[in-house]
């Protein structure tokens, strides 16, 4: 954790939602998590290239700041299920226009980036 407050003039309150659900994958675990409760390994099954350590990692954070609850069953073997609290439900409206917006524009982006790396392999220099 970076703060422990925050002065929400002009960006840092995106700063605060950003050290919530930036990174790699927390948004995306998150929009998962809106249909359904989850178990551990069907959302380690959804993130193929998510390793294990990464995947606890990024769920102690949300767990941590309130957006997921992780609920423990005393079964044998143990049962965790990861689901969204009210608090995270908050985030919908946000993860659905990222996904609309990732939908709309993943063709560019990936023309963007085969771009750059085709100048970075003819050792082009170009400002973008």
């Amino acid at each position: 954790m970076r703060h422990k407050s925050y002065d929400v003039t002009f960006g840092c309150a995106v700063e605060a939602a950003l050290e919530v659900i930036g990174g790699k994958w927390k948004a995306a675990i998150l929009f998962r998590l809106l249909d359904n409760k989850k178990r551990f390994n069907e959302i380690k099954r959804l993130f193929p290239s998510l390793t294990q350590r990464i995947l606890t990692q990024q769920l102690r954070e949300l767990e941590r700041d309130g957006v997921i609850h992780r609920k423990v069953y005393a079964e044998v073997p143990p049962r965790v299920e990861y689901s969204l609290t009210n608090f995270g439900r908050t985030l919908e409206p946000a993860l659905k226009l990222l996904s609309s917006w990732g939908a709309e524009h993943a063709n560019q982006i990936i023309k963007n980036r085969q771009k750059v790396l085709k100048l970075g392999e003819l050792g082009l220099k170009k400002n973008l």
